[in-house]
């Protein structure tokens, strides 16, 4: 069996809404009940969040998933 290989690069603006918001990556973290370091790692590019975090994260800032973000097919060539 071979490892599923992405076909989407998944971005996010996380950090847009936080600083439009005035929180803090800590604030945030607390209030959805994640480190620091998740919501560092997610602003970063470095993790995307499950479903479950993803809904956890759109709720608290009171916006839909897909503002927050985004999916746009691979052009790095590991979608073949």
């Amino acid at each position: 069996m071979s490892k599923l290989e992405p076909k989407l690069k998944i971005t996010n603006r996380l950090h847009v809404f936080r600083a439009e918001k005035r929180i803090s990556q800590e604030e945030l973290a607390k209030a959805i009940d994640v480190t620091r370091g998740t919501i560092v790692a997610i602003e970063g590019g470095d993790y995307n969040p499950s479903l479950e975090l993803a809904f956890r994260l759109a709720r608290y800032l009171n916006t839909d998933i897909h503002s927050i973000f985004q999916a746009e097919e691979r052009t790095d060539g590991k979608n073949k």
